[in-house]
């Protein structure tokens, strides 16, 4: 019986683990895909004076052992407050464990919520499910209160408030709808053995386009407001109606957008998460 036991724990761990080390290889890949508008990216900083790759990957590692913890959580759990709170506590914990590292600076705060909901979900599943499946579990757990979360007025928040947008709790609260968007596009290399560097850059770029298109990001609100989230939507949605960052057209559409949202210094930073979480979850989820 205690050798049985000892495999159970064992199996988790792994579990919890494995799904720890892929939320990390999601943030990374979103880091390093270049190029990315007004964001950090193998080139510079984007629209930052405070971020570059190099604090943006230490950020991603930091939060290993809270992707960890949070699939720990959820293993063999149902939705509920007491769950709930926990990654809550949990979450918060991350996050200071982070700013630590990044020396105060706000690099995954939306992604903590992101892919830990994600980890934790899939945790609760206790094998491999439908990407649909999945965020559904998620968002019934985004839609429990959090009664331990103290009241904190975050940039965020201000913005949601202020232009009455959901925000990243709306989002997850809704079941990822713009994570499920960008899905299609990654989605698009399954079974082409051939498919590239180039290939995954261009697929990879149009999901972020698609999650910009119609994203009310609130980064981008709050730094540029509305006029600068128009700018993005339109340009982003231009770029993938005229083929795609693969196309002439597309790469023109998207040089027109960097520069506009460079000259706005915006950067969308929801979006960003967002696109790291499209690929986690199409890291631990079935077609």
């Amino acid at each position: 019986m205690m050798a049985q036991r000892k495999l159970d724990v064992d199996r988790v761990e792994a579990m919890a683990s494995g799904l720890a080390a892929k939320a990390v290889r999601a943030l990374l890949e979103e880091a390093r895909l270049t190029p990315k508008p007004g964001l950090v990216d193998r080139r510079g900083s984007g629209a930052h004076t405070d971020m570059d790759l190099a604090l943006m990957e230490r950020s991603a590692q930091s939060l290993e052992p809270t992707f960890y913890r949070m699939a720990l959580a959820g293993w063999m759990r149902k939705p509920d407050s007491a769950l709930r709170r926990q990654i809550g506590a949990i979450g918060r914990q991350g996050e200071k464990e982070m700013m630590q590292v990044t020396g105060g600076v706000n690099t995954h705060r939306g992604a903590v919520w992101s892919l830990g909901l994600m980890a934790t979900a899939s945790a609760m599943h206790q094998g491999e499910v439908s990407a649909r499946e999945l965020v559904a579990t998620a968002a019934s757990l985004a839609r429990i209160e959090d009664t331990a979360c103290p009241s904190v007025f975050s940039k965020g928040q201000y913005a949601c408030h202020r232009y009455r947008v959901p925000g990243a709790r709306g989002e997850a609260q809704m079941g990822f709808p713009h994570v499920m968007k960008a899905l299609p596009y990654l989605r698009k290399l399954y079974g082409n053995e051939t498919a590239g560097m180039a290939t995954r850059q261009v697929a990879h770029i149009d999901a972020l386009m698609a999650i910009m298109a119609d994203l009310p990001d609130t980064c981008v609100l709050s730094r540029g407001g509305e006029d600068a989230l128009q700018t993005m939507n339109k340009g982003a949605r231009k770029v993938l109606d005229e083929g795609g960052f693969g196309s002439l057209s597309g790469r023109k559409a998207y040089d027109r957008l960097e520069k506009d949202m460079i000259e706005a210094n915006v950067s969308p930073g929801g979006a960003a998460d967002l696109l790291a979480a499209a690929f986690f979850l199409d890291s631990i989820t079935k077609a």
